[in-house]
């Protein structure tokens, strides 16, 4: 949304003013104000608190109110903290509005059904499980209007295709959101309990101890990235030849894996493997990265040991996990022609293969100062007639897949334009250097 489309911010506006249609206060309905005060100000410090420390949204309170309140009034609890929370991108305003729009009208809608579901009288006289069912109602209206507008704004904001605007966004909004609802509702219960509203209270301190412990794993997850960062920013300064080709082959190592049907967390760490597959270029010379001219045998041999210098360089980071495997092992054939040891079928890791067809990919269709890119499908047609060779069939076939699903914007990766690669001095080391076992070319 840095730069919102005409139709975005017309879909904004029109979530805008659905807002403020539901807000109206309904007729013959007793509103208790100080509760809606003393839910939102809760709401609005934890927003204020969770998003400074990258922990998301307090969703308890809200729910909390849902269940508490007339629709109208619990759609108010969301206002103050949307509207005060942090925004990290610009347009600030427009971000604000948006956010404040769409759990105001998330809110209304769970409150609207679990009013239908009497779930007030359930609140006061908890029958369980009774209690839990216009509760699951609520959540449920609660994460299906959130998916909804979620799914426009993709589609009209950062422009994703219809077909996968709303992919996945309900089934992985809904179990965390769910339990958010127990929370919620233990919250109503007990602020319905001769307890009263500081009981509620002493609810969110788990969930605080919960919020604690998923920011400490954000700033792992962000002192992982830094150490990988720092990583490929050392290899781009030191040979310039292959600038931006870590990151696309992690893209592609990604594409892959995904298509294989992979888990999340396993996709990630093939990314770090194609990002990080040619650390080890930190540890050969940089006179020979930086060669005019044919290498000589011996250099060749030099410049093949990068995977064994990354191994070294990676095998005491932990989180890397399979990743390590691929960074020794990218430049391995699956005929056992390959270096640095020669690994044949599938004693090759699997991490490896992936990486081995990303890697080749990238390189055939991103312009170099020494070669012009090749057209994807050219390249496709080059990965195919080495399958099974060079490399396997499996991980070949699962990126054409995946190209067909999503497409390939190739980038320059040179300083300059590119000229023919007959006319660059010392082309043919700069094409030794960068293409060494890669085979398809």
């Amino acid at each position: 949304m840095d730069a919102v489309p005409v139709r975005a911010r017309a879909y904004v506006t029109g979530v805008a003013l659905a807002a403020l249609v539901v807000l109206r206060p309904l007729p013959e309905t007793h509103t208790p104000w100080w509760a809606v005060l003393l839910l939102a100000g809760l709401y609005a410090g934890s927003e204020l608190v969770a998003r400074s420390r990258f922990v998301g949204t307090c969703y308890p309170v809200l729910l909390a109110g849902a269940f508490l309140l007339p629709p109208p009034a619990a759609a108010l609890v969301a206002l103050p903290g949307a509207l005060l929370s942090p925004v990290a991108q610009r347009p600030y305003v427009l971000r604000r509005i948006w956010r404040a729009a769409q759990l105001t009208l998330a809110v209304w809608a769970a409150a609207r059904v679990h009013w239908e579901y009497d779930g007030r009288d359930a609140v006061v006289a908890p029958h369980f499980p009774y209690a839990l069912v216009p509760a699951g109602a609520a959540v449920l209206a609660f994460c299906l209007v959130l998916t909804l507008l979620d799914g426009g704004i993709l589609l009209l904001a950062d422009r994703v295709p219809a077909r996968r605007a709303w992919r996945g966004l309900f089934t992985r909004s809904l179990g965390p959101i769910a339990v958010h609802g127990l929370a919620g509702l233990m919250m109503a219960v007990l602020w319905r309990s001769p307890y009263g509203p500081v009981a509620a209270l002493l609810v969110l301190l788990p969930m605080c101890v919960a919020w604690w412990a998923f920011a400490q794993y954000h700033r792992e997850q962000a002192a992982h990235q830094a150490t990988i960062r720092a990583l490929v920013q050392a290899v781009d300064i030191k040979d310039g030849y292959t600038r931006g080709h870590s990151e696309r082959v992690g893209q592609a190592s990604m594409m892959i894996a995904r298509e294989l049907g992979m888990d999340d967390e396993r996709v990630e760490t093939l990314r770090f493997a194609g990002i990080l597959h040619d650390v080890g270029k930190l540890g050969v010379p940089t006179r020979l990265l930086r060669k005019d001219g044919p290498l000589t045998p011996e250099e060749r041999r030099v410049i093949e040991l990068h995977p064994e210098y990354g191994h070294e360089m990676v095998r005491g980071i932990r989180f890397l996990g399979e990743a390590r495997a691929a960074v020794l092992h990218h430049h391995e054939r699956l005929d056992g022609s390959g270096y640095p040891y020669g690994l044949a079928g599938d004693r090759i890791p699997e991490s490896a293969r992936v990486v081995a067809v990303a890697d080749a990919f990238d390189a055939m269709t991103s312009t170099r100062s020494y070669s012009r890119a090749r057209p994807v499908p050219v390249a496709v047609a080059e990965l195919q007639r080495c399958a099974g060779a060079q490399f396997d069939p499996r991980m070949v076939g699962a990126l054409v897949r995946a190209l067909a699903r999503h497409g390939w914007r190739p980038a320059v990766t040179s300083d300059g334009a590119p000229p023919e690669s007959a006319a660059v001095p010392g082309g043919r080391a700069a094409r030794a250097r960068d293409s060494v076992g890669k085979g398809a070319r």
